[in-house]
């Protein structure tokens, strides 16, 4: 059995039409954004979701307080409202939350569990999902002034 690589990860892995995350937003094609979109959508909605759930936990650094699990509902709405409506607001909203988790770590600080590792992971992680949701405000955008008319 001869197994086509090549084919296999362009199938699975990186399609030029649904993974055009190495695109620059001005060339991207309406199927592209809206694939992005659809992508960026869904990974913040499952993501805010746990976390909504995760944050009611009291032994957490925040104590149980309840802005908490409310903005990760909030930014999960948002997902949800981008991903229907592709409006850069609701992108703009979602855009909020790697800083809104640096600002956790800064306010509540990190599990006490952790290790040094860890928590340089974590703002790490944070940074870059700050980085590609300047991308995905920007894909909003583009969707809204360029793709918005029907082809």
């Amino acid at each position: 059995m001869d197994l086509n690589w090549e084919k296999l990860f362009k199938r699975y892995v990186w399609h030029d039409e649904r993974t055009p995350y190495l695109t620059r937003v001005a060339n991207l094609t309406r199927v592209q954004a809206q694939y992005e979109l659809f992508g960026y959508a869904l990974f913040m909605a499952v993501l805010s979701a746990l976390l909504c759930i995760v944050t009611l936990a009291p032994s957490l650094p925040h104590g149980g307080a309840a802005v908490v699990p409310l903005y990760a509902f909030s930014v999960c709405c948002a997902a949800v409202v981008l991903g229907f409506t592709r409006h850069p607001w609701a992108a703009g909203w979602c855009a909020l939350a790697p800083l809104a988790a640096l600002a956790y770590f800064g306010t509540w600080g990190f599990h006490p569990s952790l290790a040094s590792g860890e928590k340089a992971l974590l703002v790490g992680v944070a940074l870059a999902g700050l980085l590609y949701s300047a991308r995905a405000v920007l894909v909003a955008r583009a969707w809204q002034f360029r793709f918005s008319e029907p082809e």
